[in-house]
């Protein structure tokens, strides 16, 4: 049959659609069923913590620090027959890689997160309680909120707070356990209380024989040392050890650091296991998967928090009650500060956030480059455009610095320099003094 030149130049453009209609529809069944298999891989798994999908190749893998909890094959047969209590919050995690069946290292991989208990119970460990530091179990509370104890409603175990009137742990709630496994994410800041709650622990353990073992994790801020020393006559609990307010160590490492210079009540030492990481450099950068706390919630806040957490001994907000929290400061009496400003309100682990509701200027640090030192120059700058420098300080200043002389200083118009100089000799020896103890 033959058929006219228009009617052939017709068949090819109609055959040729329906070529390209038949590939959109085999490349969309795809993408669906590449969706399907993804959803399934992010479905929230029925545990403390849901499952996370993270974007990892070999190279990635290969290069980051392994977190102790995820080399479980390596410590589980430490508690297998033992009755076990777990100081953890939601940091506490394993992590697992599932190549969903693919051969090639490059194509994305879904990492899965699940919470430390669960894990243990799942191998069959004794799990006797919880511990809870501040903010809580699932670190959902506001800093300095009283953590109440109760019952996790999914595995039924006792939480116990150490947070609030019960920061040790009694006799009475370690009578049934044998050993006490610490695991929580640090920051590398001597006001972060995870490790005043360590310390508690130990002392709680040494004195009943009691053994600690600490599953260790990477060191966010821990690629320097810096800040003043802090001073006996003002320890507390957002202080409670001689070190800078940057330590520069591991919470292991820190770990046994009290225990080597017998910091325990008493001078007790305490029954200590420091499960280490494996591929860990403490100079190289490291992004925590899961926030430390509510008004931790990234990288950048993590890196601004040294510097910046000395602000919360002042009227100046430093963003709780938004989404930027240690990553801008500002108070409603700063109008010197014209081109930036925020509006604290509620929110997860700010409920009475300060300045509820006002307008505050000030400056925003969301794009300023990594620090590899605390930066004095925000407090002083602040300091400089307060209307009122009788007001700008406040008692908890002096807890937060674990020193007078930093108040002092500020108020007599020191630089920033001349403060830094200032700690030098105390920075010397207080690295002198940790060497002993760094495991990496």
């Amino acid at each position: 049959m033959k058929y006219s030149k228009f009617t052939y130049s017709f068949m090819i453009f109609k055959y040729t659609i329906l070529a390209i209609a038949l590939t959109m529809i085999s490349c969309d069944a795809k993408i669906n069923h590449k969706n399907k298999t993804t959803a399934k891989a992010e479905k929230v798994s029925d545990s403390l913590v849901a499952s996370r999908k993270v974007i990892q190749s070999k190279n990635a893998l290969e290069n980051q620090p392994t977190p102790a909890a995820d080399n479980i094959q390596q410590w589980i047969a430490l508690f297998k027959g033992r009755n076990v209590a777990v100081v953890s919050n939601q940091t506490s995690v394993v992590r697992s890689s599932v190549k969903n069946n693919k051969t090639n290292w490059d194509e994305p991989e879904v990492v899965t997160y699940t919470h430390l208990v669960d894990t243990l119970l799942s191998r069959g460990v004794l799990v006797k309680k919880v511990f809870a530091p501040e903010h809580g179990f699932r670190g959902t509370a506001d800093a300095g909120a009283s953590i109440k104890d109760g019952i996790d409603s999914k595995t039924g175990l006792p939480i116990i707070s150490l947070y609030g009137s019960n920061k040790k742990p009694t006799e009475e709630q370690l009578a049934d356990v044998d050993i006490v496994i610490f695991d929580i994410q640090d920051v590398g800041a001597r006001f972060y209380t995870y490790i005043s709650t360590l310390h508690y622990v130990m002392e709680a353990c040494s004195r009943l024989d009691k053994k600690v073992v600490v599953l260790d994790r990477p060191n966010p801020n821990g690629h320097y040392i810096d800040g003043p020393i802090l001073e006996p006559a003002h320890k507390s609990f957002v202080g409670m050890h001689p070190v800078p307010v940057v330590h520069g160590m591991t919470i292991g490492e820190y770990a046994q650091m009290i225990n080597g210079e017998r910091w325990l009540e008493y001078g007790l030492k305490c029954d200590l296991m420091v499960l280490k990481m494996n591929n860990y450099r403490r100079t190289d950068y490291y992004s925590l998967p899961i926030k430390p706390s509510p008004n931790l919630p990234n990288n950048q806040a993590i890196n601004l928090y040294p510097s910046l957490c000395f602000f919360e001994g002042t009227d100046i907000s430093v963003g709780r009650g938004t989404e930027m929290q240690f990553q801008v400061y500002g108070s409603p009496v700063l109008a010197k500060y014209r081109d930036f400003s925020f509006t604290p309100t509620p929110n997860e682990g700010a409920k009475r956030p300060l300045h509820n509701g006002k307008k505050c200027f000030g400056v925003d640090l969301r794009s300023y480059p990594k620090l590899d030192q605390i930066n004095l120059d925000f407090l002083i700058d602040a300091y400089a455009k307060a209307p009122s420098k009788k007001n700008f300080f406040n008692s908890f200043f002096t807890n937060l610095a674990g020193t007078e002389n930093l108040q002092k200083q500020i108020k007599a118009g020191m630089t920033a320099s001349e403060i830094r100089a200032s700690w030098e000799n105390d920075l010397k020896a207080y690295d002198v003094m940790r060497q002993p103890y760094l495991l990496y």
